[in-house]
């Protein structure tokens, strides 16, 4: 599949212009012969915490249309990123998923809310994990800070995801982090890692992308620069199970020890 990474400078509170850049580079790349585009995070508002009432998009109406219509026109699958929603009363960190005939696939709100950046003052966190389908590869997704937390991705790992994408808005002062924890996300669970990050700046932080590709044996396929950019790469979903077969990870895992162990800290 040939996947296409849009690591973007987002407008900080600034939907219109937000959205008319997504849709100039979605229609590049699908001239290049993209089969899947992946987003960053909250790339409908950046992190205008203190404005989401103006800004976060009503039950994610705008951005589901947005998407659905892109995907369906140019038969492509999206993994859009994510946006600011507001649901109800509260506000979230959600991301939407595409199939290529324009049919909603997965809605996943953040788990793990960043206090660095103040997400807890004011989102709420979701409860549910992201473990979908494209075409005949599973795949899950999680929210940048969530991939400081091994076990929630390896659990959607242990659900059948093969493929795990990772959008972010993650500052440049802890860019090292960044691509350690999807090396080793990748290594661990045996599987793609696909990480967007975001480029530019707003009030608080500056982002410098070096979004990632990485193959299931840890192998770095593509990082981007720290501009705004665009990459397609091939990506042979067939090497997760060769990793797999090879060092058989899931077979010799053992947890009922594990669970053994935390029982006993709890005593």
């Amino acid at each position: 599949m040939k996947i296409a990474c849009i690591q973007l400078d987002v407008a900080f509170a600034d939907p219109e212009k937000n959205f008319r850049n997504v849709q100039t580079l979605i229609e590049k790349v699908v001239k290049e012969g993209a089969e899947l585009v992946v987003l960053p995070e909250m790339w409908n508002t950046a992190y205008a915490l203190t404005e989401l009432e103006r800004l976060a998009d009503l039950e994610g109406q705008r951005t589901k249309k947005f998407l659905s219509d892109l995907a369906r026109k140019h038969h492509i699958y999206i993994v859009g990123g994510s946006v600011s929603t507001k649901k109800g009363d509260h506000f979230y960190n959600t991301m939407y998923v595409y199939a290529n005939d324009g049919k909603f696939v997965s809605e996943y709100d953040k788990a793990h809310l960043f206090r660095l950046m103040d997400e807890h003052l004011y989102l709420q966190a979701g409860n549910k994990e992201n473990v979908f389908s494209l075409g005949s590869i599973q795949a899950g997704g999680v929210i940048c800070y969530d991939l400081r937390f091994p076990e929630w991705l390896r659990a959607h790992a242990l659900a059948g995801a093969k493929v795990l994408f990772i959008p972010a808005q993650w500052p440049d002062t802890r860019i090292d982090h960044w691509k350690i924890l999807l090396q080793a996300r990748a290594i661990e669970n045996q599987c793609f890692v696909i990480a967007v990050n975001r480029t530019g700046s707003d009030p608080k932080n500056h982002f410098n992308g070096q979004s990632m590709i990485i193959a299931p044996w840890g192998k770095v396929l593509w990082t981007g620069t720290e501009q705004e950019e665009y990459a397609l790469i091939d990506v042979d979903f067939s090497q997760v199970e060769e990793v797999r077969t090879h060092i058989p990870v899931y077979e010799d895992r053992r947890p009922a020890l594990y669970k053994t162990l935390l029982e006993n800290l709890k005593k």
